[in-house]
């Protein structure tokens, strides 16, 4: 029965309680190169940084640095064992000849070393990947970035290169869609300047119905309320029929649509639309920065759920990755749209008071009765 050796065996600090599988393929291929140290050739691109324990990385370092041995002299004697350790050993304190006896005798079988490299580097890529979803989940929720739906859509941009990258490394195979259960969708609460913001855009667009039609890159999903989706949907539906749009007219296609109930009363409703601000494309903006940051954090999400499933090969991890973020990359395209330079300034009838396109109110407008409405 196989030792597994323990690399602070002799220090005071805390053992890792269970170790995971990489854990014993960094030993196995160790043991193999302090046994035969001419296997190194078969470690191809190999490096320190794919090594999830400190110490054995360190002592990888050392494997490489120091020139081979004669292998009928490393036969006879410890020479070049003790010159890997005192070349390891300051950047790993923990390290002794004791463990490095242990490695040589853990290993299964040196001839295996090529094995035992391809999963140290299949769970490199899982943990490098996991660390790409966290940047993007990360960056997604951050309020201080000036420009977060530019920094989100550049950490996908990452992601994606990274994804490319591990595609050439590893090969391809038969069920290749990960195995891990679909996340259980979870509700976030909305916010009130949220709520605000999908109010001002409703009775905005209902004000300028004319800068709707060029609008179509925002969709009923991208709000939080399903209230406020529906009556998105019903004020598109009056600009793109051609039908006349204002609050009475509104009311009619919410009626039709069957969203007036004993909380949502005409008054209501109309009230909910009739107090415009701003410009219909700033509020859609908005609107839709908001969704593509909830969907990077969706993507990420998923994809950690990916590289934490044990199950999952390199190439399912890879194939479940680049499906969850062609749906950031959805959304991408709307958001590309919707920030594309107008070809010519659009212009309002004279007869509106209003801001200029795309730029905020100047002050924000009371909202007692569609508050009701949350």
């Amino acid at each position: 029965m196989l030792h597994t050796p323990d690399a602070y065996e002799d220090d005071d600090l805390d053992r890792i309680p269970a170790p995971k599988p990489v854990h014993y393929a960094e030993q196995a291929l160790l043991g193999a190169l302090l046994l035969e140290p001419q296997r190194l050739a078969e470690t191809g691109p190999l490096d320190a940084g794919h090594f999830e324990n400190h110490s054995h990385a360190a002592l990888f370092t050392a494997i490489r640095a120091v020139p081979p041995p004669d292998p009928d002299d490393h036969a006879k004697d410890t020479t070049w064992l003790n010159a890997v350790l005192e070349q390891a050993r300051p950047h790993a304190p923990g390290l002794s000849a004791s463990y490095i006896h242990a490695l040589i005798q853990f290993c299964p079988q040196s001839k295996h070393a090529a094995a035992y490299t391809r999963l140290i580097r299949a769970d490199h890529a899982r943990r490098t990947l996991s660390r790409h979803a966290e940047r993007l989940a990360r960056t997604a929720t951050d309020p201080t970035l000036p420009n977060p739906a530019a920094s989100v859509l550049a950490q996908a941009d990452a992601l994606g290169r990274l994804l490319d990258d591990l595609a050439g490394q590893f090969a391809p195979h038969p069920g290749s869609l990960p195995r891990t259960p679909p996340l259980a969708a979870i509700a976030h609460p909305s916010s009130e300047e949220e709520l605000d913001e999908e109010r001002l855009l409703l009775a905005t667009a209902t004000a300028y119905p004319a800068e709707v039609q060029q609008m179509r890159w925002l969709t009923a999903e991208d709000f939080t309320l399903p209230l406020h989706a529906a009556l998105w949907q019903s004020v598109s539906a009056l600009v793109h029929r051609g039908d006349m749009v204002d609050p009475v007219t509104v009311l009619g296609e919410a009626q039709h649509r069957g969203l007036l109930t004993d909380s949502l009363t005409p008054k209501d409703l109309m009230a909910l639309v009739s107090t415009p601000a701003g410009s219909p494309e700033y509020w859609g903006e908005r609107i839709l920065q908001r969704a593509l940051l909830a969907r990077a954090h969706t993507v990420a999400d998923r994809i950690t759920a990916y590289t934490e499933d044990p199950a999952n090969t390199p190439h399912q991890l890879i194939t479940g990755s680049r499906r969850a973020l062609a749906d950031l990359n959805a959304l991408r395209t709307r958001w590309n749209r919707a920030t594309a330079p107008a070809p010519s300034p659009a212009t309002r009838p004279q007869a509106h008071a209003a801001p200029a396109p795309r730029a905020g109110p100047l002050n924000r407008p009371a909202f007692t009765a569609a508050r009701a409405l949350r």
